[in-house]
C-alpha cells in the first residue's frame, strides 16, 4: 500500500463553537495528512458532528479556521464530501441516478458523468443494481450507494459520520472491509466519526479521542497495525492494548461501562 503523505491536507486551527452560552467545542486543532484515515471517537454530545459541520462549511465556527491544501475554506461548503449515518437516498431515483445526485445539483449531467458513475458502481459491487431503487436494497447496499455518491462528487476529502451505525454487526464488518478496499484504491483523505472503538481502530491510521462537552481533543493515538487488515486484526495483542487505552481515556473518571469486559488471557486471568 502507498504510504500516507506527510503533507497536511486538512488543518483545523483553534476552532471554537458556541451556541449561545453553551460551549460545544473548546479550542480544537488537528492536522490531517493527505491520504490519511482518521477515526474520531468520544462520548455522546462531545461535538464530533459539530466539528464535521464546521469542516464541511455548513457551520461557521465562533473562532478559528479550516484550511484545505493551505487555503482558508472556513464557512464555505462544497470542498469536501460529507456522508451521514442515514443514507438519504432519494426513493424515486435509481442507484445510478442517486450516485449522480451531486452532479445533477450543480450542473447538467453528461454522458461521461453517467459512464463514470456506472463504472464506479460496477467496480465496487453495484453493477447488478444500477437500475434498482432504494426500497429494493438492503441497508448495507444502500450505504454502498451513498458512499459511491460521495466518491462521485469528486472531492478528495471525505467526512463519514457514523455511516455504519445502523447496520447489524455482520453487515457492519463487511462494510468496514469494503470501505478499506475502496479507500486503499482511491487514497482519499477520510475523517470517520464512530461510537464503536473496535471500528475506529480497525479502520484508522490514527484515532482521535474527544472529551465530554465542551468538546476538545484529549489525545491522538497512532494505530500501528499492518495493512491490509482482516478479522484476525481484531484479536491481536496490539489491537487489544490500544482498545483498552482508548476506552480508559473515554471513561476516565467514570465507572467502566457494564457492556465492556476486559479481555482474558489464555490462562483465564483478566488483563
Amino acid at each position: 500500500m502507498t504510504p500516507v503523505s506527510t503533507a497536511a491536507k486538512l488543518e483545523i486551527r483553534d476552532v471554537v463553537q458556541n451556541f449561545g452560552s453553551t460551549v460545544a467545542l473548546s479550542s480544537t486543532s488537528l492536522e490531517v495528512r493527505d491520504g490519511e484515515f482518521i477515526s474520531i471517537v468520544g462520548p455522546s454530545g462531545c461535538g464530533k458532528s459539530t466539528l464535521f459541520n464546521i469542516v464541511s462549511g455548513i457551520q461557521r465556527p465562533t473562532e478559528g479556521q479550516v484550511l484545505l491544501d493551505g487555503s482558508d475554506v472556513t464557512g464555505h461548503s462544497g470542498h469536501v464530501g460529507y456522508m451521514l449515518q442515514k443514507d438519504l437516498l432519494l426513493p424515486w431515483r435509481s442507484t445510478l441516478d442517486n450516485i449522480l445526485l451531486g452532479a445533477s445539483l450543480t450542473r447538467r449531467v453528461t454522458r461521461a458523468d453517467r459512464a463514470h458513475a456506472a463504472g464506479l458502481a460496477t467496480r465496487y459491487g453495484l453493477g447488478d443494481f444500477l437500475h434498482h431503487y432504494p426500497h429494493a436494497m438492503s441497508g448495507g447496499m444502500r450505504q454502498r450507494v451513498a458512499l459511491m455518491r460521495t466518491l462521485a462528487f469528486a472531492r478528495d476529502v471525505m467526512l463519514l459520520d457514523e455511516p455504519f451505525g445502523a447496520l447489524d454487526s455482520q453487515t457492519r464488518m463487511e462494510m468496514q472491509q469494503w470501505l478499506l478496499s475502496v479507500w486503499a484504491e482511491h487514497r482519499s483523505t477520510v475523517l470517520f466519526v464512530t461510537h464503536d472503538v473496535d471500528e475506529a481502530i480497525f479502520l484508522a491510521d490514527r484515532v482521535v479521542v474527544m472529551s465530554p462537552r465542551p468538546g476538545r481533543i484529549r489525545q491522538v493515538f497512532d494505530v500501528g497495525l499492518d495493512r491490509p487488515r482482516g478479522l484476525a486484526t481484531l484479536t491481536t495483542p496490539e489491537f487489544t492494548t490500544l482498545k483498552r487505552d482508548i476506552l480508559g481515556l473515554i471513561y476516565e473518571g467514570a465507572d467502566t461501562p457494564s457492556s465492556y469486559e476486559p479481555p482474558y488471557e489464555p490462562s483465564g486471568r483478566k488483563t
